[in-house]
């Protein structure tokens, strides 16, 4: 049996992602005032979406970003990264929030696909792509109830969905958890988030998008036609402007009122021998998710570590740097799932780990705010899933700030806003007992499951 301590004694608690040698260049920092057509604030994956189809759909455009610290330092420098049609959080979420819109939903996100795949192809941006699928494997009898209906919603709006029964899913992986399977087959697989964010800050620039990093917005202003804002050494006179910061909000109050910056965790192995891959076999290196209620997701890189992840947190006020998430102690949990899932992995290490914020919102999906009379809009709320949805809600945040008129804009999630969430204390201290909750429910049960149930009945969908 894997030594979980052992195993994380000489981890780097630093994002795999982000350490290597081929990251690009940081961008120039803002030392001169400046004028734009439209500003997009935040360098992530929204941002660095939005800016390059704003140069597509109008090469004339005066497009500029800022970002506080470099390209993909944030969120998109941190995720598991496992590619998916849902722009909703998943099939079963978005028909959750919006039953009577679930079919223009799905079609929407199949073209975001495959405009997500079409760009990577026509800049050629070198990002470790793989499209192996996605696999949403079941935990125990309640598991396999839960796939069984996702199946039927797959196949109902067209995907090339298969379901899997245990002697099928061993085939594909094995674990001793693992009851079956829901394996779906075409556009999604997974991919290198950091260097897609590079790849596309390249393309951005190529198009002619002015970036400057280590930039952040102090302030913002409206002016009669135009919104001010100001930096550390400079100011930006945009007439248009998209935020695109995600979970990072506790500087704007009206954001923070309706996004958690939840902390997800991930643990990533050491590159497994030939040996050890043929222990689990997973020959199609599927993006995989559970079915448990705390779930975990995984998936292989390039060169054949295990990516685990899935352990969530909270640190009060909105705190996106903890230094606890900087030591072994938060992430013992999630290695000894690790061991429950792999146990023939019983011999090797971890050699990062590391946790980034989600933005967790009553809907666990993108939503839009408006500020200065419409001329700034916020896009974010991704609870996972926002490497490729984000492309979608940077194409729509674009129309909004445009005001033009395309159909996604008519649709609920672009004209609604999620539930609003209980300031500080509250909200620390209803985490942390949900957060508990989840991690011992399937287990201990008790009053766990009526506090999960309730915190559903709210809005959060964390029923087990």
């Amino acid at each position: 049996m894997l030594n979980v301590a052992n195993a994380l004694e000489h981890t780097k608690f630093h994002p795999y992602w982000l350490d290597t040698l081929n990251r690009t260049e940081p961008g120039p920092l803002l030392t001169e005032d400046t004028s734009t057509d439209l500003l997009i604030i935040g360098g992530g994956f929204t941002g660095l979406w939005a800016a390059v189809q704003a140069k597509e759909l109008q090469p004339d455009r005066v497009v500029m970003l800022i970002e506080a610290n470099t390209i993909a330092v944030g969120a998109s420098g941190r995720p598991g990264a496992i590619l998916s049609t849902s722009l909703m959080h998943g099939m079963s979420n978005a028909s959750r929030l919006y039953p009577d819109e679930l079919a223009e939903l799905e079609a929407l996100g199949k073209s975001n696909m495959d405009g997500f795949r079409a760009t990577i192809e026509r800049y050629k941006i070198d990002c470790d792509v793989e499209w192996s699928g996605e696999l949403t494997v079941a935990v125990g009898a309640h598991g396999v109830q839960d796939i069984a209906q996702e199946y039927q919603l797959y196949k109902q709006h067209g995907h090339d969905a298969h379901l899997l029964d245990a002697e099928q899913l061993e085939a594909e992986i094995k674990s001793p958890l693992f009851a079956g399977g829901l394996w779906s087959k075409q556009r999604s697989g997974i991919i290198n988030p950091a260097k897609l964010a590079w790849g596309l800050k390249l393309v951005a620039e190529q198009l002619g998008v002015r970036i400057f990093e280590n930039t952040p917005m102090l302030r913002s202003h409206l002016l009669i036609d135009r919104v001010m804002v100001s930096t550390p050494e400079a100011t930006i006179s945009a007439a248009k402007i998209i935020l695109a910061t995600n979970a990072y909000t506790k500087h704007t109050k009206k954001v923070a009122s309706r996004v958690a910056a939840i902390r997800d965790r991930i643990i990533m192995t050491e590159p497994l021998t030939d040996e050890q891959f043929s222990r689990i076999g997973w020959q199609n290196r599927q993006g995989i998710y559970d079915t448990r209620t705390q779930l975990n997701y995984m998936r292989l890189t390039r060169d054949n570590r295990i990516l685990f992840g899935g352990r969530l947190g909270y640190f009060f006020n909105n705190e996106t740097d903890p230094q606890e998430d900087k030591t072994a102690k938060p992430f013992l949990p999630l290695a000894e799932a690790f061991v429950k899932t792999f146990p023939t992995l019983h011999d090797v290490s971890f050699t990062h780990a590391w946790s980034g914020p989600i933005a967790l919102t009553t809907r666990m999906a993108v939503h839009f705010q408006h500020y200065h009379r419409g001329r700034m809009i916020y896009a974010g709320g991704y609870s996972g899933f926002g490497v490729t949805a984000s492309r979608f809600a940077a194409r729509v945040a674009l129309a909004i700030v445009d005001d033009v008129d395309i159909p996604e804009r008519q649709l609920t999630f672009a004209k609604t806003l999620p539930t609003w969430i209980p300031p500080e204390p509250f909200r620390w201290l209803g985490a942390k007992i949900t957060m508990y909750a989840l991690d011992t429910c399937d287990d201990k049960k008790g009053w766990r499951l009526w506090w999960l149930k309730m915190i559903d009945a709210i809005g959060f969908p964390l029923k087990p």
